[in-house]
Protein backbone atom coordinates (compact mmCIF):
# COMPACT_ATOMS: atom_id res chain seq x y z
CA UNK A 1 0.00 0.00 0.00
CA UNK A 2 1.27 3.21 -0.58
CA UNK A 3 1.90 5.50 2.37
CA UNK A 4 0.18 8.78 1.60
CA UNK A 5 1.96 10.25 5.23
CA UNK A 6 5.20 9.90 3.51
CA UNK A 7 4.12 11.43 0.16
CA UNK A 8 3.39 14.58 1.33
CA UNK A 9 6.07 14.71 3.89
CA UNK A 10 8.39 14.44 1.07
CA UNK A 11 6.31 16.65 -1.07
CA UNK A 12 6.21 19.42 2.01
CA UNK A 13 10.39 18.46 2.55
CA UNK A 14 11.11 19.13 -1.38
CA UNK A 15 10.88 23.19 -0.89
CA UNK A 16 14.24 24.67 0.04
CA UNK A 17 12.61 27.78 2.21
CA UNK A 18 14.57 30.87 1.21
CA UNK A 19 15.97 32.62 4.45
CA UNK A 20 13.83 35.61 4.89
CA UNK A 21 10.62 33.70 4.98
CA UNK A 22 12.03 31.10 7.29
CA UNK A 23 13.03 34.23 9.46
CA UNK A 24 8.93 35.43 8.55
CA UNK A 25 8.08 31.90 10.33
CA UNK A 26 9.94 32.02 13.22
CA UNK A 27 8.12 35.63 13.52
CA UNK A 28 4.64 33.79 13.28
CA UNK A 29 5.55 31.14 16.06
CA UNK A 30 6.45 33.63 18.34
CA UNK A 31 3.07 35.23 17.63
CA UNK A 32 1.37 31.99 17.73
CA UNK A 33 0.13 32.57 14.51
CA UNK A 34 0.05 29.54 12.29
CA UNK A 35 1.91 30.36 8.92
CA UNK A 36 1.47 28.29 5.44
CA UNK A 37 3.97 25.63 5.33
CA UNK A 38 6.43 25.68 3.20
CA UNK A 39 5.11 23.48 0.46
CA UNK A 40 2.11 25.35 0.92
CA UNK A 41 4.14 28.69 0.21
CA UNK A 42 5.84 27.39 -2.87
CA UNK A 43 2.23 26.94 -4.41
CA UNK A 44 1.61 30.08 -3.87
CA UNK A 45 4.59 31.20 -5.94
CA UNK A 46 3.91 28.83 -8.38
CA UNK A 47 0.23 29.93 -8.94
CA UNK A 48 1.21 33.40 -8.95
CA UNK A 49 4.17 33.14 -11.41
CA UNK A 50 1.87 30.62 -13.95
CA UNK A 51 -1.07 33.21 -13.52
CA UNK A 52 1.40 36.03 -14.01
CA UNK A 53 -0.36 37.78 -11.30
CA UNK A 54 0.09 41.72 -10.94
CA UNK A 55 -2.10 42.90 -8.45
CA UNK A 56 -2.37 40.47 -5.58
CA UNK A 57 -4.61 40.53 -2.50
CA UNK A 58 -4.50 38.69 0.67
CA UNK A 59 -7.29 38.35 2.85
CA UNK A 60 -5.05 37.35 6.45
CA UNK A 61 -1.77 38.71 6.60
CA UNK A 62 -0.44 36.60 9.92
CA UNK A 63 3.85 37.80 10.24
CA UNK A 64 3.52 37.74 6.43
CA UNK A 65 5.17 34.27 5.45
CA UNK A 66 2.27 33.68 2.40
CA UNK A 67 3.15 37.54 1.45
CA UNK A 68 6.32 36.77 0.86
CA UNK A 69 6.28 34.03 -1.27
CA UNK A 70 3.41 35.87 -2.81
CA UNK A 71 5.99 38.27 -3.88
CA UNK A 72 8.50 36.40 -4.59
CA UNK A 73 6.98 35.30 -8.14
CA UNK A 74 7.78 38.45 -9.69
CA UNK A 75 9.23 42.10 -9.20
CA UNK A 76 6.78 43.66 -10.86
CA UNK A 77 3.43 42.38 -8.53
CA UNK A 78 1.71 44.48 -5.54
CA UNK A 79 0.44 43.24 -2.83
CA UNK A 80 -2.90 44.36 -0.93
CA UNK A 81 -2.93 42.53 2.34
CA UNK A 82 -5.69 42.96 4.73
CA UNK A 83 -5.80 41.73 8.66
CA UNK A 84 -7.68 42.81 11.59
CA UNK A 85 -4.29 42.40 13.98
CA UNK A 86 -2.65 45.78 14.08
CA UNK A 87 0.51 43.83 16.11
CA UNK A 88 0.73 40.96 13.35
CA UNK A 89 0.44 43.23 10.54
CA UNK A 90 3.19 45.77 12.27
CA UNK A 91 5.42 42.26 12.35
CA UNK A 92 5.16 41.90 8.47
CA UNK A 93 5.25 45.06 7.78
CA UNK A 94 8.84 44.64 9.41
CA UNK A 95 9.59 41.63 7.54
CA UNK A 96 8.96 42.75 4.10
CA UNK A 97 11.25 45.50 4.85
CA UNK A 98 14.01 42.91 6.35
CA UNK A 99 13.14 41.03 2.98
CA UNK A 100 13.79 44.33 0.74
CA UNK A 101 10.56 44.45 -0.73
CA UNK A 102 10.43 48.35 -1.88
CA UNK A 103 7.36 50.18 0.06
CA UNK A 104 5.24 50.70 -2.84
CA UNK A 105 4.29 47.01 -3.57
CA UNK A 106 3.13 46.77 -0.37
CA UNK A 107 -0.64 48.13 1.19
CA UNK A 108 -1.25 46.74 4.36
CA UNK A 109 -5.02 47.38 5.62
CA UNK A 110 -6.11 46.72 9.16
CA UNK A 111 -9.88 46.20 9.88
CA UNK A 112 -12.18 43.16 9.38
CA UNK A 113 -11.80 41.43 6.36
CA UNK A 114 -15.62 41.37 5.13
CA UNK A 115 -15.93 45.17 5.16
CA UNK A 116 -12.49 46.04 3.46
CA UNK A 117 -13.41 43.50 0.87
CA UNK A 118 -15.99 45.11 0.28
CA UNK A 119 -15.44 48.24 -0.50
CA UNK A 120 -12.53 47.82 -2.87
CA UNK A 121 -12.29 47.57 -6.58
CA UNK A 122 -14.37 44.64 -8.28
CA UNK A 123 -12.66 42.79 -11.30
CA UNK A 124 -9.74 44.85 -10.30
CA UNK A 125 -7.06 41.92 -9.09
CA UNK A 126 -5.27 38.95 -10.44
CA UNK A 127 -5.46 36.44 -7.36
CA UNK A 128 -7.09 36.24 -4.10
CA UNK A 129 -5.83 34.42 -1.35
CA UNK A 130 -7.39 33.93 1.86
CA UNK A 131 -6.20 32.78 4.66
CA UNK A 132 -8.48 33.24 7.70
CA UNK A 133 -10.69 31.61 10.49
CA UNK A 134 -13.02 29.27 8.83
CA UNK A 135 -16.25 30.76 10.72
CA UNK A 136 -15.66 33.90 8.72
CA UNK A 137 -14.70 32.35 5.15
CA UNK A 138 -18.41 31.88 4.10
CA UNK A 139 -19.10 35.70 4.77
CA UNK A 140 -15.95 37.39 3.41
CA UNK A 141 -16.15 34.49 -0.24
CA UNK A 142 -18.45 35.91 -1.81
CA UNK A 143 -16.81 39.45 -1.64
CA UNK A 144 -13.72 37.89 -2.49
CA UNK A 145 -15.28 36.66 -5.93
CA UNK A 146 -16.30 40.22 -6.92
CA UNK A 147 -12.74 41.21 -6.46
CA UNK A 148 -11.12 38.71 -9.30
CA UNK A 149 -10.67 39.93 -13.12
CA UNK A 150 -11.89 37.45 -15.43
CA UNK A 151 -9.06 34.67 -15.49
CA UNK A 152 -8.25 35.86 -12.62
CA UNK A 153 -7.13 33.21 -9.38
CA UNK A 154 -9.01 32.59 -5.89
CA UNK A 155 -6.32 30.39 -3.37
CA UNK A 156 -8.21 29.24 -0.17
CA UNK A 157 -5.96 28.14 2.72
CA UNK A 158 -6.44 25.23 5.07
CA UNK A 159 -8.72 23.76 2.21
CA UNK A 160 -8.64 19.94 4.46
CA UNK A 161 -9.10 21.39 7.47
CA UNK A 162 -6.57 19.02 9.96
CA UNK A 163 -8.11 16.17 7.72
CA UNK A 164 -11.65 16.46 8.43
CA UNK A 165 -13.23 17.89 6.14
CA UNK A 166 -13.09 14.59 3.88
CA UNK A 167 -14.87 12.73 6.95
CA UNK A 168 -18.42 12.95 6.31
CA UNK A 169 -19.06 12.11 10.30
CA UNK A 170 -17.65 15.78 10.90
CA UNK A 171 -19.79 18.30 10.93
CA UNK A 172 -18.36 20.97 13.73
CA UNK A 173 -18.83 25.02 11.69
CA UNK A 174 -15.41 25.21 10.95
CA UNK A 175 -15.50 21.77 9.18
CA UNK A 176 -18.80 22.53 7.61
CA UNK A 177 -17.71 26.00 6.34
CA UNK A 178 -14.61 24.15 4.75
CA UNK A 179 -16.92 21.82 2.85
CA UNK A 180 -19.39 24.68 2.31
CA UNK A 181 -16.61 26.85 0.40
CA UNK A 182 -15.67 23.87 -1.47
CA UNK A 183 -18.67 22.85 -2.73
CA UNK A 184 -19.65 26.82 -3.31
CA UNK A 185 -16.85 27.47 -5.63
CA UNK A 186 -16.82 23.97 -7.21
CA UNK A 187 -20.70 24.70 -8.29
CA UNK A 188 -19.96 27.67 -10.35
CA UNK A 189 -19.98 27.58 -14.26
CA UNK A 190 -17.60 30.50 -14.08
CA UNK A 191 -14.70 28.67 -12.25
CA UNK A 192 -12.36 25.94 -13.21
CA UNK A 193 -11.86 24.65 -9.56
CA UNK A 194 -9.23 21.72 -7.86
CA UNK A 195 -8.35 21.06 -4.49
CA UNK A 196 -4.88 20.19 -3.53
CA UNK A 197 -3.31 18.08 -0.62
CA UNK A 198 -0.37 20.11 -0.11
CA UNK A 199 -0.12 21.78 3.30
CA UNK A 200 -3.26 21.81 5.06
CA UNK A 201 -5.05 21.55 1.83
CA UNK A 202 -5.15 24.32 -0.86
CA UNK A 203 -8.65 25.36 -3.22
CA UNK A 204 -7.73 26.56 -6.56
CA UNK A 205 -10.28 28.43 -8.44
CA UNK A 206 -9.54 30.25 -11.66
CA UNK A 207 -11.82 32.45 -13.27
CA UNK A 208 -12.65 31.29 -16.47
CA UNK A 209 -11.99 34.21 -19.34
Amino acid sequence: MIDKIASWKFSEEFVSEPEHIANARRQAQELGVEPVTAGTGNQLALIAAISNARSIVEIGTGAGVSGLWLLSASDESVLTTIDDEPEYQNVAREMFKQSGIAQNRIRAITGKARAVVGNMAEEAYDLVFIDIDPNDLEAVLEAAIGLVKKGGTIVVAHALWRDRVPNPALRDEDTTSLRNVIRNLGDREEFISSLSMVGDGLLVAVKAS
